[in-house]
C-alpha cells in the first residue's frame, strides 16, 4: 500500500500537459545553462509569473528518454548522519543500477547534497520504483532526477 507521502510520479506527453507546466520547466531550463541569471529574468522570458514558478518549479522535471541513454543522473539531499549514503548506494546496489559517479559536498545545516550517476541497463526495477526506493531510504530529504 503507497504511503500518502511519497512521492507518485507519471510520464505524460508534452502536449497533453497545461502550458504553466512547460513553461516552468523552460524557465528551470534557462537558468541552469545560464542563458537567464534570475528567477524573474527566466520567468519573464517564458512569459509566467515568479509566484507561477516558485508554485511547480520542485515538481516539474522534463523526462528523456532515459533506457535510450541508460544514464540517469539524481540529485539527493541526504541528512548528515553517519551511515546514510551507505544505505542511498545499498539501494543503488540492490537495483542492479551501476553507479558511475559520486560527488557529495561538505555537510551544511545538517544536510548533504549528493550527485549520482547510474547506468541503468541492468535494473532489475523500474526508474519510479528506484525513486521511491531512494525517496524512503531512511534519512533521505530529498531526490530529484536531474539528468537522463
Amino acid at each position: 500500500m503507497r504511503n500518502a507521502s511519497e512521492p507518485k510520479y507519471f510520464l505524460v506527453e508534452a502536449d497533453m500537459l497545461p502550458d504553466i507546466f512547460i513553461k516552468v520547466a523552460k524557465a528551470k531550463e534557462l537558468l541552469e545553462t545560464g542563458e537567464a541569471s534570475t528567477v524573474a529574468e527566466a520567468a519573464n522570458i517564458v512569459g509566467i509569473s515568479r509566484s507561477a514558478f516558485y508554485k511547480y518549479k520542485d515538481s516539474i522535471t522534463p523526462f528523456q528518454d532515459l533506457r535510450r541513454g541508460r544514464i540517469i543522473t539524481f540529485h539527493i539531499t541526504l541528512r548528515d548522519k553517519m551511515g546514510v549514503l551507505s544505505a542511498v548506494l545499498a539501494v543503488f546496489a540492490n537495483t542492479g543500477a551501476n553507479i558511475l559517479t559520486i560527488n557529495q559536498s561538505i555537510p551544511i545545516n545538517g544536510t548533504a547534497p549528493v550527485t549520482i550517476s547510474a547506468e541503468i541497463a541492468g535494473m532489475v526495477i523500474t526508474t519510479e520504483e528506484l525513486l521511491s526506493d531512494l525517496h524512503n531510504t531512511p534519512g533521505v530529504k530529498k531526490v530529484e532526477v536531474i539528468a537522463g
